[in-house]
């Protein structure tokens, strides 16, 4: 087994829904490659040696004959393939009745077998920056705690409407908690949103969004198998519930099993959610990389 000190696994595996097909390799027009490599290029300027891409079946040739033979030489790269049928044996009859993945706590299990060492992980369709993989590989060089990074909330706002955003709630630069609000967007001057309640209020304009980037140790798959059990066990096939990943991340805080130290972005996420935001973000992004 090839010993790394880093590594970085890239959640490949939804089925982009509302983007209306796999986003995860839909590339940048003028830069000829995905958000994901521009990713991935990134990790391996931070440091890291290994990726492990965790992907649908769908997707799986074009990413094997077009993507790989882009990447940086010199890293080891894994495909694993999240699989709906990759349950304990006593939930296959369950698996049977699925007709989407698990969700991103499932994504990320899926590749228990090959990460032995710490890990930076990130979703596919979402460009974090190249200083924030340095800030998370600093972190390990000092560091054994999971960690991640959050971006400023002003920054990951759309000007097409409201949108739902995680918050983080901070103390002494760990993570305390991440509440969900909905239909965040500026409103008379303000930064308003839905709270859990359902009820209208104020977010903090200086205010942390989590944008799913976090720096993990092999303990945290541990945590992942044994929830998701928990979840299997609980699951309604109507209901269509998903296992994710800031969930137990927030289990293992809220049970004082771990501190997650968080840092601040340096520069500006970008994100594509539907099919219509592709050619702004892809502008921005190819300003960023040719000024």
């Amino acid at each position: 087994m090839k010993k790394h000190h880093l590594s970085l696994v890239v959640l490949a595996g939804g089925l982009g829904t509302r983007f209306g097909g796999n986003k995860q390799i839909a590339e940048i027009a003028g830069l000829g490659c995905t958000i994901m490599e521009l990713s991935i290029a990134d990790a391996v300027a931070a440091g890291v040696t290994q990726v492990v891409l965790v992907i649908n079946q769908a997707v799986r040739s074009e990413i094997e004959q077009v993507i790989l033979p882009r990447l940086p030489m010199g890293i080891d790269v894994v495909l694993v393939e999240q699989r709906i049928d990759l349950v304990p044996e006593q939930f296959q009859l369950l698996a049977q009745q699925r007709s989407k993945p698990w969700g991103t706590g499932h994504a990320l299990l899926c590749a228990k077998d090959h990460v032995h060492n710490p890990a930076i992980v990130i979703t596919a369709d979402d460009y974090y920056g190249a200083s924030s993989f340095l800030l998370l590989a600093e972190h390990f060089k000092n560091l054994t705690s999971w960690a991640m990074v959050g971006y400023p909330i002003i920054d990951t706002l759309s000007d097409q409407g409201g949108v739902n955003r995680g918050v983080c709630q901070v103390k002494n630069n760990q993570l305390i908690d991440v509440v969900e609000y909905l239909n965040i967007q500026h409103e008379n001057g303000q930064i308003m949103g839905d709270n859990p309640q359902g009820l209208r209020e104020q977010i903090a304009v200086d205010a942390l969004a989590s944008m799913s980037f976090w720096a993990i140790t092999p303990t945290f798959f541990d945590r992942l198998e044994a929830g998701f059990d928990e979840f299997l066990q609980k699951y309604d096939n109507g209901v269509r519930m998903e296992y994710y990943l800031p969930d137990q991340v927030q289990q293992a805080i809220t049970s004082n099993q771990q501190i997650v130290t968080i840092y601040s972005a340096k520069e500006s996420w970008y994100g594509v959610t539907y099919k219509s935001e592709l050619q702004d973000v892809t502008g921005k992004l190819y300003e960023l990389r040719h000024g």
